[in-house]
């Protein structure tokens, strides 16, 4: 499968937020958005607006830094929020039943490279990385699954 990828530039912190709101309805269970970037790219940052967009309300979305997973309850899915940075090895993906949420749930996950090759194959990869201004970043949205092609379409716009 050739893999697919859609340029964002997004110029502030609102703007992360638009797109987390305009992505947030499009996910299901079952979708993984694998969310890459330094330390300080906004992977957290996508990750509470998203959730938030999806509950419909202002929530606290703590980070999972120290948790490693949270789970929210929203209508029609639950979204795993996980941020793997202290994860020892690969073998700890399924001690934290990331494994079955792939299948069920909507995953966000931060530092997925960690996951090594339990990283679901059809998931959504969004890499955050600096852009022109200290507030600006890009977001590189990159999919090989043909479905994620159709929800993508008017992302942008």
């Amino acid at each position: 499968m050739t893999a697919r990828t859609l340029r964002l530039s997004l110029s502030d912190a609102a703007a992360t937020d638009a797109l987390a709101a305009r992505l947030a309805p499009r996910l299901g269970p079952g979708d993984t958005v694998l969310l890459e970037g330094g330390l300080g790219a906004g992977k957290t940052h996508f990750a509470r607006a998203l959730i938030r967009a999806r509950l419909g309300r202002a929530e606290d979305v703590p980070s999972p830094t120290f948790t490693l997973v949270q789970v929210y309850d929203t209508d029609g899915a639950e979204i795993w929020h996980a941020d793997l940075y202290r994860l020892g090895d690969a073998s700890e993906v399924a001690e934290l039943g990331l494994d079955e949420a792939f299948e069920t749930a909507i995953c966000l996950v931060e530092w997925p490279d960690r996951l090594g090759a339990d990283a679901p194959a059809d998931a959504l990869t969004l890499a955050l990385g600096p852009g022109p201004t200290p507030d600006a970043r890009t977001a590189d949205l990159t999919w090989t699954a043909p479905r994620w092609t159709d929800r993508l379409e008017d992302l942008g716009a």
